[in-house]
């Protein structure tokens, strides 16, 4: 559905988006994580076509959309980080002022608007001032209004940020909704945890350039590097012996909860570490690996200093 080739944006001498290559599926819920200012607001805006690449190509559907981006706009569904609502009107009349301005007539309107509203339960405040909604409510409002003219895309910026704890099950729940009836849908966002729970996909960004696609497992998998726990009789001499014996600990310390090590290598390795300090008279009692999530993952794969752009 999304393909992107070496697309990249400059502001005279600050790379914003350094030549990313990034295909998305038809139906795919991808995450786009980063630290601020790598890269994800910029490369959403330019697929939705409200800024021009300085070089590349976006394909939609097999559409080069650099040539014609007004064609575009009616595939895509854009719900910026900063949006702004006209409060001076009411929940259902703002949902068919964008069905009017997509030139859908008085029929289509009226349909589109009662499905949106119960879409994100907002049909209790149908006759409701805009600025009477809290901020849950405003975000689910500009989801609807995002999907106003049924597009196969969305692409959505922080549409969690600011919400509050039920307020971003809501949003999380509606997002998983969405991607079941067939939408494509971007979502960059700073809750990795929740990204991690239903993304069918990930990308990292940092200094505008693509650090790892593809699914949350296949990233967690990747990364080799394994944060282990266990307890010994053993006294700290041997312990320390032990660990530095084998080739795959990277590094080790001990407190109140017991030995903490950090391992290089997959499943094999760690099943080897097992045994290779059984085998050095060390009496385990408890031995587990740390979680390994989206998160853990994303603070060892990018560098945490701000980017370029």
């Amino acid at each position: 559905m999304i393909e992107i080739k070496q697309l990249t944006k400059c502001y005279g001498n600050l790379v914003a988006l350094d030549h990313l290559d990034l295909t998305i599926a038809s139906g795919t819920l991808f995450g786009f994580i980063g630290p601020n200012g790598a890269g994800k607001t910029t490369t959403l805006r330019m697929i939705a076509g409200v800024l021009e690449p300085t070089s590349g190509q976006i394909y939609l559907n097999g559409v080069d959309i650099t040539k014609n981006v007004s064609q575009s706009k009616w595939s895509i569904g854009y719900m910026p980080d900063f949006f702004g609502v006209y409060e001076d009107m009411q929940v259902w009349e703002y949902l068919d002022f964008f069905a009017r301005c997509y030139r859908l007539d008085a029929t289509q309107r009226q349909h589109i608007v009662d499905e949106l509203l119960e879409l994100v339960d907002l049909g209790h405040k149908r006759m409701e001032w805009v600025q009477s909604l809290s901020r849950g409510m405003r975000q689910r409002l500009c989801l609807a209004q995002a999907l106003v003219h049924d597009p196969q895309i969305l692409l959505l910026d922080e549409p969690a940020s600011g919400l509050d704890p039920r307020a971003r099950i809501e949003i999380r729940e509606l997002l998983k909704e969405l991607s079941i009836m067939g939408k494509t849908i971007i979502i960059s966002s700073h809750i990795l945890t929740e990204l991690d729970e239903m993304c069918h996909q990930v990308g990292i960004i940092e200094h505008g350039q693509l650090q790892y696609s593809g699914t949350p497992e296949g990233l967690i998998n990747r990364h080799l590097e394994r944060q282990l726990l266990f307890r010994t009789l053993a006294n700290a001499e041997q312990v320390e012996s032990a660990l530095n014996m084998y080739s795959g600990v990277t590094g080790f310390h001990a407190d109140g909860k017991g030995w903490h090590v950090k391992l290089q290598g997959d499943d094999i390795a760690m099943a080897g570490l097992l045994t290779h300090l059984i085998e050095h008279k060390l009496d385990i009692i408890h031995f587990m690996e740390k979680d390994r999530n989206l998160e853990s993952i994303f603070m060892q794969v990018t560098k945490g200093d701000m980017a370029r752009g």
